[in-house]
């Protein structure tokens, strides 16, 4: 049955309200934070071929720093058994390991968001030009990811909800051009190719994400065995800081909000 015109009229303006959130709330979409896992750090991370830092603005300690069994805390270097100075070790291979298993997930997730928004993009304007907009926007996206978590560092204030900014930006960026594409078609009698373009490509482009996104949650599900790991090891450390155990990774409660994509999410 063809679609009439104000079917068309009324899809065309659903979907470009929903482009922002097709990047940030799909269950593939990049969600960067601290807290993956139900396990959370407070502090900042760089790993390097000099060693661990941790680090953050306030609380106690604002610093710690291992490497080759050694420890400092606040710039402090402390005396640690020869246990301690194994599991330190532990730790810092660990951390090594984690960062591009951490960095592969994120590309991952990126592709996948902008797979479903070049999707998206193609489907309303049949346009090799705009679909080639949103590859800009995934290379610099994929770009930044290279240059932060490739370069073994983890900022707090960089990642979580300003990462997902970027994918979302990126979205509503495309948004008045596909709105103009759009309504030029409703009202120049071509919507019925917009429709017949997303019959074509929506199982194609379904299939190709779910099983992406199949993949990708086994990833996800091996950085979080290898985070409680080092929870593990951190758990048995004998040294105490003013009484107190060295806590680098915590527990931390799950909301509701972040169980549909905890899975799927990034959180070292």
């Amino acid at each position: 049955m063809p679609m009439r015109f104000s079917d068309a009229a009324l899809a065309a303006c659903l979907l470009i309200a929903s482009m922002p959130v097709l990047a940030a709330d799909d269950e593939t979409a990049t969600r960067l934070s601290s807290d993956q896992c139900e396990i959370s750090t407070p502090y900042n991370v760089l790993v390097d071929t000099g060693g661990v830092w941790l680090y953050r603005d306030s609380g106690t300690p604002k610093e710690i720093f291992f490497h080759d069994g050694t420890l400092s805390v606040d710039r402090a270097v402390q005396t640690v058994s020869t246990a301690d100075a194994a599991r330190l070790r532990k730790l810092e291979s660990g951390a090594r390991t984690l960062m591009p298993q951490v960095t592969s997930v994120a590309r991952e997730s990126t592709d996948l968001a902008f797979d479903a928004l070049a999707g998206v993009v193609e489907v309303m304007t049949g346009s090799a030009r705009k679909v080639r907009q949103v590859e800009r926007h995934r290379a610099a996206t994929l770009g930044y990811i290279d240059t932060t978590l490739g370069t073994g560092r983890w900022d707090q204030d960089v990642f979580g909800e300003g990462f997902e900014s970027r994918i979302e930006d990126a979205a509503e960026r495309m948004t008045g051009s596909l709105g103009r594409s759009v309504m030029w078609q409703v009202f120049t009698g071509r919507a019925g190719r917009m429709d017949a373009r997303a019959e074509r490509m929506e199982a194609d482009l379904d299939r190709k994400i779910e099983a992406r996104s199949a993949a990708l949650q086994a990833q996800a599900d091996v950085l979080c065995t290898h985070v409680r790991e080092l929870q593990s090891i951190q758990a048995a450390l004998e040294y105490r800081l003013a009484g107190q155990r060295l806590v680098m990774l915590e527990d931390a409660p799950r909301s509701d909000g972040d169980a549909s994509v905890s899975r799927t999410s990034l959180k070292p």
